[in-house]
């Protein structure tokens, strides 16, 4: 498995956007999706509503699946 990130589209209240995440990161926050019963995209925005204007979007998601799968460690 590769290290490197590589990019993927998401449509953020009708603006395509592209993040760069790990193939893990990515897996996490599909499954994050899922086990909330969203959409990628809807989980997108809520972590793009939700982080600090100095973040970027795809550390955001980063933290965001490790924060889920911390929460599920307790």
């Amino acid at each position: 498995m590769t290290m490197r990130p590589t990019k993927h589209s998401l449509t953020l209240r009708g603006h395509r956007t592209s993040v760069s995440l790990e193939a893990e990161f990515w897996d996490g926050f599909k499954a994050m999706a899922l086990a909330r019963g969203k959409g990628l995209n809807e989980l997108a925005v809520e972590i793009d509503e939700a982080r600090d204007g100095d973040i970027g979007l795809a550390s955001a998601i980063r933290l965001a699946v490790l924060r889920h799968y911390r929460a599920s460690q307790t």
